[in-house]
């Protein structure tokens, strides 16, 4: 109590502090263990990037499901290739039709073995698969842009592994982080490699000299896992402890089961048995006895038989790899079913579902391929082809000719008949265009246009009739007609 002015006025009780905190920073209990430290992204990338990628180049080589993931990703991203609509515009907004056609047509001739690559020995297909392959496996990968190579064209690439370029080379002075020079913005100015493969030691390369290529030579693919971060790690980084885990479980349940499958036991001698030799001894003297199919042998006195009888795989194997395999699904960013081949247990709904959400995937990598490797190669190619007149074009119009549309794989519908008539529906109605339904599947209208053109002067140059949609609807409606009156 205290007097104030007279009045008693009673002190109020000191509460306690309640301290406010996210439950996921707390370190009691169980998470008293889960101590992480505050470093960035590239200091993290250093300390682990070449034992991930190795890691990550083990299970691809050896693993079955890292290598299906990675043939899922260029079946699915690639595919036969991305495929160029060139659509440059006359200043009265119509295409500028002969440009295109010249354009695309030497982009073809170019993108065939022998003429996109320094070695000869890839098309850009090839290169497309191997890329985004290669990201799958390593998390990134450097190309070279050749300008004034010994082609037809004067520019080609050089597909160059991440080992080349050294994460372990850091110079604070020249602004150097793993092997990459940047300005001080953080763009980079130049890359640092290694002339040689440093795994190439075993084959006689005594020492590794690094050479300073300028950063727009260089096109460095990856898909940063932070902000800052400035070299790429394999997509499976977070499936490879998972991945190692039902290696070891196959490995041992596989053996548990082979020995299962060979039945034994073991003789157990009691007080009084009888002298039992079995049927010969081996070279160390020990009994030996096996039995023949269907045959029944009688024990001498005092002598048990115990069988060595375990039972391999167990019930569990089933659910247990189901239950690794879906967790590295998650983490490869890609459905069970189609990684694990397991259709069992599936119905239309759910194989619609995770084929729907997969696919968004592979749309989202396409653009990303798009806009990070096509662009950039098709207009450094048609600077190239413009300047030594393989093109016969102005290079003073290269802006306008220089507009890709890039055309990726489509992909199937779960059920073709329902998307095609979803598809007509959308045309009837106005929310869709051919030219919208033609490039989801895949296709150039124009260049469908022109094969049915072709087609129909096929047919009409060997006299094969078929009805069009007014015959058919009419023959239709004539069936109608006659089950009406016979009704």
């Amino acid at each position: 109590m205290v007097k104030i002015f007279g009045f008693e006025i009673k002190r109020a009780k000191k509460t306690k502090k309640q301290k406010r905190h996210f439950d996921a920073a707390t370190t009691k209990y169980s998470f008293s263990s889960w101590l992480v430290p505050q470093t960035s992204a590239n200091v993290d990338i250093k300390r682990n990037l070449r034992t991930i990628r190795n890691r990550s180049r083990d299970l691809m080589r050896n693993d079955d499901y890292a290598k299906k993931f990675k043939r899922i990703v260029q079946r699915n991203v690639v595919g036969s290739g991305i495929k160029l609509q060139n659509r440059a515009q006359d200043a009265n907004g119509e295409l500028d039709k002969y440009a295109n056609d010249l354009i695309e047509k030497k982009w073809k001739k170019w993108c065939k073995k022998g003429n996109c690559d320094v070695t000869g020995k890839y098309s850009f297909v090839d290169i497309q698969k191997m890329v985004i392959g290669t990201m799958a496996e390593d998390g990134e990968v450097l190309i070279r842009k050749i300008k004034g190579f010994n082609n037809e064209f004067g520019f080609a690439l050089q597909l160059i592994e991440a080992d080349h370029l050294d994460e372990q080379y850091n110079d604070p002075e020249k602004n150097i982080i793993m092997g990459i020079e940047f300005d001080d913005w953080g763009k980079p100015k130049a890359y640092h490699l290694f002339k040689e493969h440093p795994g190439n030691m075993e084959l006689g390369k005594s020492e590794l000299e690094r050479v300073r290529i300028p950063a727009d030579e260089i096109l460095h693919l990856f898909i940063p896992i932070r902000i800052s971060a400035a070299r790429g790690i394999p997509w499976i980084h977070t499936a490879m402890t998972r991945m190692k885990i039902i290696n070891g479980y196959e490995e041992a349940e596989l053996t548990a089961s082979r020995i299962a499958a060979a039945k034994g036991g073991f003789y157990v001698f009691q007080n009084g048995a009888e002298q039992y030799e079995g049927d010969y001894v081996d070279a160390e003297g020990n009994i030996v006895d096996e039995i023949e199919p269907g045959q029944i042998n009688m024990l001498p006195k005092g002598v048990d038989f115990k069988p060595y009888d375990p039972q391999h795989p167990t019930t569990a194997f089933k659910d247990f790899m189901k239950a690794i395999l879906r967790g590295i699904a998650s983490g490869l960013d890609v459905s069970y079913n189609n990684l694990a081949n397991d259709l069992e247990s599936v119905n239309y709904s759910s194989l619609r579902a995770g084929a729907l959400e997969e696919r968004e995937v592979w749309k989202e990598l396409q653009k990303w391929l798009i806009e990070h490797l096509l662009d950039d190669v098709f207009a450094n190619w048609l600077e190239m082809a413009l300047l030594k007149g393989v093109i016969n074009l102005p290079y003073s119009k290269y802006k306008k000719f220089n507009n890709p549309k890039w055309m990726p794989r489509g992909f199937a519908w779960v059920d073709p008949l329902k998307d095609m008539q979803a598809n007509i529906l959308a045309v009837k109605e106005g929310l869709k265009t051919h030219s919208q339904i033609a490039a989801e599947m895949g296709m150039d209208l124009e260049e469908l246009y022109q094969q049915i053109a072709r087609e129909k002067e096929l047919r009409k140059k060997y006299g094969i009739t078929t009805l069009s949609d007014a015959e058919i609807l009419e023959m239709l409606e004539n069936i109608k007609d006659k089950e009406l009156q016979n009704a």
